[in-house]
């Protein structure tokens, strides 16, 4: 893959001696052009997938909250309400309210695309009622992500503006760090909800709420929805070494 290519950093040697091959500010610029080129491409697919699939009417006529009420049932996980709430595609599980949510396009609908989602929503509940470690390490991170998102940018200008009268890069670095938390979160968001789609398609499954094509279409769906997440993290990441890649030029200009 091409984003492997440019993130690995090869050490070389011989006559001119030891060193390392530098990633530069403009190949760090032109890998989050791409990256956000693909994010482009891959929402436009998403809502793509999620109109052909919600033209296929679920066998049974159920609409997204039933489904989701029935997969929290058979998993036996009583304290969690299912609601409503406006816009599109805005589904998702509040640990605090204990809900999950349903956007119009997902609650009232009697589609594949609708209980694909749904289940995937539920998939979340049923995660924090297991106790499971990515999800709740995501949980913690919360607030701290939420502080350093805001304040990152300024850290960083105002890093720079220190590093241009003093050569000191540790403001610099710290907000740096701050712009990593987000990072660090998109990555473990990775396995939330890549876990949370296997659960729903698993269920699905198993309980023959789905079978074949419609199973299929249910599985598109999820996997289009994940693949925004895994844009996010490459993204992310992709920022992170723009901003390093950016200290580190100036340092050596």
């Amino acid at each position: 893959m091409i984003f492997m290519n440019l993130l690995t950093v090869q050490s070389y040697g011989g006559e001119y001696g030891d060193g390392l091959a530098t990633f530069t500010t403009s190949e760090a610029f032109i890998l989050t052009i791409i990256i956000a080129l693909v994010g482009l491409f891959v929402q436009a697919r998403l809502q793509s997938v999620f109109k052909k699939y919600s033209q296929v009417m679920f066998p049974g006529g159920m609409t997204g909250a039933e489904v989701a009420e029935k997969m929290l049932r058979e998993h036996n996980i009583h304290n969690v309400k299912i609601t409503h709430v406006g816009g599109h595609l805005t589904d998702h599980f509040d640990p605090r309210t204990m809900t999950v949510n349903l956007s119009d396009s997902v609650y009232s609908s009697r589609s594949i695309a609708a209980a694909a989602v749904a289940c995937h929503e539920c998939g979340h509940a049923i995660q924090h009622a297991q106790g499971y470690a990515p999800l709740e390490l995501r949980s913690k991170l919360v607030p701290l992500v939420s502080f350093s998102s805001s304040i990152a940018t300024w850290v960083i200008i105002g890093g720079l503006m220190l590093m241009a009268s003093t050569n000191n890069e540790t403001l610099c670095w710290i907000g740096i760090g701050l712009i990593a938390m987000s990072a660090l979160f998109s990555i473990v968001t990775l396995p939330v909800e890549y876990n949370a789609s296997e659960r729903a398609l698993a269920w699905l499954e198993s309980s023959r709420t789905l079978r074949g094509e419609e199973l299929e279409g249910a599985r598109i769906s999820l996997r289009w929805a994940a693949r925004t997440y895994l844009v996010a993290a490459l993204s992310a990441i992709a920022t992170v070494l723009y901003y390093i890649t950016l200290i580190t030029g100036r340092r050596n200009d």
